[in-house]
C-alpha cells in the first residue's frame, strides 16, 4: 500500500536539520523497499523517498534557514515523499544555483550511485572500455555521460526507443537488449556497471578481459564472480557531502547533463511507482512537492 495522507511535523534531533522540501524523486529503490525485496524491518507508518531538494526550516552548524539544500536519505529511515523532512546536517550538500529543486531531486541518488560506482569502485580509467547495463535509466544514464567525461569507450544497452536518447549521453555503441544478445557482441571488456541485475549480471562476467571487473547495483548484491580471473563487486553508497558536491559539480559544469525529467505531484505517487515498475523507464521521475 502507497497512501497519501497527513502525519505530524518530524522534529530533527541533535545534529540534524529540518528542510521544507520543495521536490523529491522516484527510484526503483523506493517501490522495491515498499515490496519487502531489501526484507529491512521498518516501523509503520513509514515514508519512503531517499533524495530530494528543499529549503532549510530550521538549520544547525553549517546551514541556515532559506538556504537552499540537497541531500539523500540513509536508509531504513527514508521520508523524502513529504513536505518535511528531518536529516543528519553532515550528509546534507548546497543545492546548485544552477539547477531547479526539480532537477537537483533527480541528479542526488542517482549521481552519488553512479559516481561511487564508477570511479571509487570500478575505478574507470582514460581509454578503458565499459559496459553499462541499463543505460537509459536514472543510475544507468548519468553513469554514461560520467565515464565518457573520464575518458572511456561506454557501450551500454537500451531498448530501440531509447537508443538516441543514450547516445546523446555518450554512449558510441548500444545494443537492443530485446533483440541483440550482448554477449555475441561485446568481448574483452574492461569494466562492466550492472543496473539490471538476475541474469544480466551473471552473463555479463563473460564479455570481461582477465583481471576485469564488474561492479552490481541490483537487488541481490554483487554474486559470487564465476569466473577466478575476473572481479565481482558491490559499491558501498554511503551518504556524504564531499560526494554530492562533486555530483552537483559534475552536472553544473556540464559534464553530465540533467536527465530527462517526468514529474508528478506528489498526491500521485502511487501513479509515479507504477510507471517505475514497468521498468521501461527513460530518465527520471520527480515529485513536485511545491511550487
Amino acid at each position: 500500500m502507497l497512501e497519501y495522507g497527513e502525519l505530524p511535523d518530524p522534529a530533527p534531533a541533535a545534529g540534524e536539520v529540518l528542510v521544507d522540501i520543495h521536490a523529491a524523486s522516484v527510484n526503483a529503490a523506493d517501490w522495491k523497499m515498499r515490496g519487502g525485496h531489501y526484507g529491512s524491518t521498518i516501523a509503520f507508518p513509514h515514508v519512503p523517498g531517499r533524495d530530494f531538494s528543499g529549503v532549510i526550516a530550521k538549520g544547525g552548524r553549517d546551514f541556515r534557514p532559506g538556504d537552499a539544500v540537497f541531500g539523500v536519505c540513509e536508509v531504513p529511515r527514508e521520508g523524502a515523499y513529504a513536505e518535511k523532512i528531518a536529516i543528519r546536517e553532515a550528509i546534507v550538500a548546497r543545492k546548485p544555483e544552477r539547477l531547479t529543486h526539480v532537477q537537483t531531486a533527480a541528479i542526488a541518488l542517482i549521481g552519488l550511485t553512479a559516481l561511487v560506482s564508477i570511479e571509487d569502485t570500478l575505478k574507470l580509467k582514460r581509454g578503458e572500455t565499459i559496459l553499462i547495463q541499463g543505460g537509459a535509466g536514472g543510475v544507468g544514464g548519468f553513469a554514461i555521460a560520467l565515464a565518457k567525461h573520464i575518458g572511456a569507450r561506454v557501450i551500454t544497452t537500451a531498448s530501440a526507443a531509447n537508443h538516441a536518447y543514450v547516445r546523446k549521453l555518450g554512449a558510441d555503441e548500444v545494443i537492443d537488449y530485446k533483440a541483440q544478445d550482448f554477449t555475441k557482441l561485446v568481448k574483452g571488456v574492461d569494466a562492466v556497471f550492472d543496473t539490471v541485475g538476475g541474469d544480466v549480471t551473471m552473463k555479463s562476467f563473460a564479455v570481461l578481459r582477465p583481471s576485469g571487473r564488474l561492479a552490481s547495483v541490483a537487488v541481490g548484491g554483487a554474486p559470487a564472480s564465476p569466473r577466478p580471473d575476473v572481479l565481482s563487486l558491490r559499491p558501498k553508497v554511503d551518504r556524504d557531502r564531499a560526494h554530492l558536491d562533486r555530483v552537483a559539480a559534475l552536472v553544473t559544469q556540464g559534464a553530465v547533463p540533467v536527465p530527462e525529467i517526468t514529474e508528478y505531484p506528489l498526491a500521485r505517487a502511487a501513479d509515479a511507482h507504477r510507471v517505475s515498475e514497468s521498468r521501461h523507464l527513460r530518465g527520471k521521475l520527480v515529485l513536485r512537492v511545491r511550487e
